[in-house]
C-alpha cells in the first residue's frame, strides 16, 4: 500500500482507535550520518521495491501523536544473511522530552 498507513489497517493501532494519529514514518535506513539512502521501510513518501540487503541497518520507529502529546518508539535492526538482530538496548522505560 502506498498511503503510509498500512500498519493501521491490520494492527492493534487501528483497533485501539489511534489510526488517525499514526503519522510518523515506519523507519529508515541508517548509515554513518543516521539517515541513509537504502531501501525505504514504508511507502510514506515514495514507493520502493528495493530489497533490504544483508549488513543493512534500519530503524523501526512507529509513532502516535495525539493533540496533547506524542509517543514514538525506535528499534534499530541489523540485517544479516538469513537473519536480523536488534542492535543496542531495548528501551523499556518512558523518557519525557
Amino acid at each position: 500500500m502506498r498511503d503510509g498507513k498500512w500498519i493501521t489497517r491490520c494492527g492493534s493501532i487501528k483497533q485501539a482507535k489511534y489510526g488517525d494519529y499514526f503519522i510518523h514514518r515506519t523507519g529508515h535506513s541508517i548509515a554513518t550520518e543516521v539517515h541513509a539512502n537504502g531501501a525505504n521501510m514504508d511507502d510514506l513518501e515514495i514507493h520502493d521495491e528495493r530489497r533490504i540487503l544483508p549488513n543493512s541497518l534500519f530503524s523501526i520507529e512507529p509513532g502516535i501523536y495525539l493533540p496533547e502529546f506524542g509517543v514514538r518508539l525506535e528499534v534499530d535492526v541489523l540485517v544479516r544473511p538469513g537473519s536480523a538482530e536488534v542492535t543496542g538496548r531495548i528501551q523499556r522505560e518512558i523518557v519525557t522530552l
